[in-house]
C-alpha cells in the first residue's frame, strides 16, 4: 500500500483549510486572488529579484494560519495534529503586553524546522492560548467558571489525535488512513453550526472578545489563513479598490527602499458572520459574531538578535517622534527613521551582523591563482562565495496584536493595578509537552552550516560569521 510523507500530508492540509476557508470566508478567495495577481505582476517586472527571497512557486503556495485553545490539555492535542504534519513549536509571543486592549492570550507558532522542509512546503499555524489565570482579566470567580466550559469541551476527536501520532511515530501514514486524517484534521477548524450561549459569550466579551472567541463556544475554528504576497503595499491598494474595508495600517517594518526585513502584515476586517445564539430559556435565535479575518503578508529577512534589538529601538523612534507630531503619518515617521538608521542594503546587514545569510561557493569563479580569504565578508566582496539572505519564517508579537487589535470589536476590559501572571518560553513548553524553539537559534545554525560546507569545500580554518 502506497503511503503520505509528512511534507505531502502537510501540504494537503493546508490545501484543504485553504479551499475549506474560502467556502466559509469569500473574501478570503479575493484575497488570495489579488495576491495572485500582484505576485505575477511583481514577478514580471522585477525578474530573478522578485524571487530574492522564496521561488515564485513556494510563496505561491504559502499560507499561515491562526488558531486559538483555552488550555495546556488543548494545546498538547494541538502539537501532536501538527506534529504529524513535521511542524515543531518556534518561538513565545505575549500579546497581553504587546496589544494596548485586552488580549489575553500567549502564543507559539508550528511550522517546519529543516530547510528542506520549508522549502517545500512553509505551512505555519500560529496558535494562541487563553490565559484564564491572568487576575488582570479574569476574577477568580469568572475564572473557575472559565476553566470549568473549557475543560467539559473536546476539541480533537480520539480518533483524529492517535492517527497523527503514527504520522508522526512513522513520519508517514498509508493512503487510506492519511485521508482520514486528512478529514478529521480539517473538520476540526470548521467553524461550528452549534448554537452559541448568547449570555455567556456576551460574558466574556465584555473581559476581551479574543476571550469570547476561544472560551465562549464549545470548539475552535481557523480564525485567519494568510497568503503571502511580495508587494503588500499594491496588495493594500487593489483590495481597497474592489470595496474589500482594510485595517487602518500594514503593520511591521514601513515601506522603503532598503532591504525587506522581518514580516510586514494587513488584512481586511472582520466580518460579521451569522451564528445561531442560545438564549437563556433555551430558544435559539439568528445572531452574528465578527471574529474572522483575512490576513496577507509579506516576508523579509530574518534579523539576528542585534538586528531585531535594532528594529525595537527604530520603533520606539517612531512611537515618541509619532506622539509629539500626532499630524504627521505614521508610515511617513517611519519610513524616515528607517532611512537613516536602518543598513540600506544587504551588503552592510551582513557586515555588521544584523541578518542571517547562508552562503556558498561560486563555481563559475574566475580562477586567478590566488588564495581565498578566511572571512566570510571577504570571501562574498571577492566573489569567491554568494551570500543569500535567510527568509524570516516567524512573527513580531507586536504586528500579531496590531492585526488582532485592528479587528476588534471593542478594547474590553483589563486591570492594570493587578499584577500580571508570567508566562515565558520555559513554561509554555511544559504546558505543550515539547521544547519550544528559539528561532534564533535556528536561523544561526543554518547559516552556519553553508559556512561549515564552504570552509569545508576551500580548505580554510572554520568560518565563524561577524557578530558585534
Amino acid at each position: 500500500m502506497s503511503t503520505i510523507s509528512q511534507w505531502r500530508l502537510r501540504a494537503a492540509f493546508a490545501e484543504r483549510l485553504s479551499r475549506m476557508y474560502g467556502q466559509e470566508v469569500p473574501a478570503y478567495t479575493t484575497l488570495v486572488d489579488v495576491s495572485r495577481e500582484v505576485n505575477e505582476d511583481v514577478l514580471r517586472e522585477r525578474g530573478a529579484d522578485a524571487e530574492r527571497l522564496g521561488s515564485i512557486g513556494r510563496v505561491t503556495a504559502e499560507r499561515h494560519g491562526a488558531i486559538r485553545v483555552g488550555t495546556p490539555r488543548e494545546l498538547q492535542q494541538v502539537a501532536r495534529v501538527f506534529g504529524a504534519l513535521g511542524m515543531r513549536p518556534v518561538g513565545f509571543y505575549d500579546l497581553r503586553e504587546a496589544a494596548a486592549s485586552a488580549v489575553p492570550v500567549v502564543s507559539t507558532a508550528f511550522r517546519p524546522v529543516d530547510g528542506e522542509e520549508l522549502a517545500r512546503n512553509p505551512f505555519r499555524v500560529f496558535t494562541s492560548m487563553l490565559t484564564p489565570a491572568d487576575p488582570r482579566f479574569f476574577d477568580a470567580d469568572l475564572r473557575a467558571r472559565l476553566e470549568a466550559f473549557l475543560a467539559a469541551r473536546e476539541l480533537f476527536p480520539p480518533e483524529l489525535l492517535a492517527l497523527a501520532d503514527r504520522a508522526e511515530a512513522d513520519r508517514e501514514l498509508p493512503e487510506e488512513d492519511a485521508e482520514r486524517f486528512l478529514r478529521l484534521a480539517v473538520g476540526a477548524f470548521e467553524l461550528s453550526s452549534e448554537p452559541v450561549d448568547r449570555a455567556w459569550y456576551g460574558t466574556l466579551e465584555r473581559i476581551s472578545a479574543v476571550a469570547a472567541d476561544i472560551g465562549g463556544v464549545r470548539s475552535t475554528h481557523i480564525n485567519h489563513l494568510t497568503p503571502r504576497v511580495l508587494d503588500i503595499d499594491e496588495l493594500y491598494r487593489r483590495m481597497t479598490e474592489r470595496g474589500i474595508e482594510m485595517i487602518d495600517t500594514i503593520q511591521g517594518p514601513p515601506a522603503w527602499k532598503g532591504p525587506d526585513v522581518l514580516l510586514r502584515q494587513t488584512s481586511f476586517r472582520a466580518l460579521a458572520e451569522p451564528r445561531a445564539m442560545r438564549l437563556a430559556d433555551g430558544g435559539v435565535v439568528s445572531g452574528a459574531l465578527r471574529v474572522r479575518f483575512g490576513e496577507v503578508e509579506a516576508r523579509g529577512i530574518a534579523l539576528t538578535r542585534q538586528g531585531r534589538a535594532l528594529y525595537d529601538q527604530l520603533l520606539g523612534r517612531v512611537d515618541e517622534r509619532a506622539s509629539h507630531s500626532p499630524a504627521e503619518a505614521r508610515g511617513d515617521i517611519a519610513r524616515a527613521v528607517w532611512e537613516r538608521h536602518m543598513p540600506g542594503s544587504e551588503e552592510e546587514l551582513a557586515a555588521r551582523g544584523l541578518a542571517y545569510f547562508t552562503y556558498r561557493l561560486v563555481d563559475d569563479r574566475p580562477r586567478d591563482g590566488s588564495a581565498p580569504p578566511a572571512t566570510p565578508g571577504e570571501l562574498v566582496e571577492r566573489g569567491w562565495v554568494r551570500a543569500e539572505p535567510i527568509v524570516y519564517e516567524d512573527f513580531l508579537p507586536r504586528s500579531a496584536a496590531g492585526i488582532f487589535q485592528s479587528n476588534l470589536s471593542g478594547e474590553g476590559t483589563r486591570d492594570n493595578g493587578r499584577e500580571g501572571t508570567a508566562y515565558d518560553t520555559a513554561w509554555l513548553s511544559g504546558a505543550v509537552g515539547r521544547e519550544v524553539l528559539d528561532p534564533f537559534a535556528l536561523y544561526a545554525e543554518q547559516r552556519d552550516a553553508s559556512l561549515t560546507a564552504v570552509s569545508e569545500r576551500l580548505g580554510l580554518a572554520p568560518l565563524t560569521a561577524h557578530t558585534p
